[in-house]
């Protein structure tokens, strides 16, 4: 059963203090993968969240840095045990951008900018269904209905009354006439499009084909940010057999500059929906 503790955030979180501790301890992670035996990369992947975290690494670590407050010591160990525990993404079994997904269910807000399809968290059944099967021609219709259901669970936080995640989306017009599926599909995909971003914490922009050369060009990235404070903001860049994470403030900065440049070039709330509707019309033709 999954559990309530996000795990993939608690890794993210003891990778970060554990990284400061060698950093107090003037140590390199070379360093510190030569005392322990182990690679390098161990130990960047240890601090940077992308491996789990064993209660036996945080003890050797805390060894090797010479941690004397056992409270301290207690704290991480306890973080690795929660970082070890089941996202409700791992019910699905496998999923390739689990990661992702671990971050953006904890994340506060998050910026998307979207350059050929109607982004994830507002796309309908139908739209993602279609979506998936002309992308992976060669999936099964099980993992098919698996990545859906995936989906369609990752946009209840969209729609949580509670703690809904703020999303901004600046589209670009080729996914509004990109037929996906079919006509039928895809006018109600766009109608779809137009009741979400009348929500208060969703708002949608089209970037217009006349703007013509923009920031946005090298393709798709989203940016989430949180609202623990201890949690920086990333950078996620999709990729078809990996994907990267940027969490460098330097490279944070620089797409989050990005982003305002294709927001301030984008239409206006108002005439993005209008424009949305008009995309509708013509597909119900």
């Amino acid at each position: 059963m999954a559990s309530n503790v996000n795990p993939t955030v608690r890794r993210r979180r003891l990778g970060q203090e554990l990284r400061k501790l060698r950093e107090l301890k003037g140590m390199t992670a070379e360093e510190v993968a030569d005392r322990l035996l182990v690679s390098q990369s161990k130990i960047s992947r240890l601090e940077n969240g992308r491996r789990s975290i064993s209660q036996r690494d945080v003890r050797d670590l805390c060894g090797v840095y010479e941690v004397e407050d056992q409270r301290m010591v207690d704290s991480l160990m306890e973080m690795a045990r929660d970082s070890r525990q089941q996202g409700w993404w791992h019910t699905f079994g496998d999923i390739p951008y689990s990661v992702y997904i671990g971050l953006e269910t904890d994340a506060q807000s998050l910026r998307v900018y979207e350059p050929q399809l109607v982004t994830g968290l507002l796309q309908t059944r139908a739209y993602a269904e279609a979506l998936v099967r002309g992308a992976l021609p060669e999936t099964s219709t099980a993992e098919i209905e698996k990545r859906v259901k995936v989906r369609m669970r990752r946009q209840e936080r969209v729609t949580d009354d509670g703690n809904p995640l703020r999303l901004w989306v600046v589209l670009d017009e080729a996914a509004l006439h990109r037929v996906v599926g079919s006509k039928l599909i895809m006018r109600e995909q766009l109608e779809h499009l137009i009741e979400l971003s009348s929500l208060p914490h969703v708002t949608v922009q089209v970037l217009p084909f006349e703007v013509g050369a923009h920031p946005g060009l090298n393709g798709q990235y989203a940016i989430l940010e949180f609202a623990d404070a201890a949690d920086s903001s990333v950078v996620y860049l999709e990729g078809v057999t990996s994907d990267l994470y940027l969490e460098k403030a330097p490279d944070v900065q620089k797409y989050a500059v990005m982003y305002e440049h294709l927001r301030a070039q984008a239409l206006p709330v108002e005439r993005s929906q209008q424009f949305i509707q008009d995309a509708a019309k013509r597909f119900a033709q």
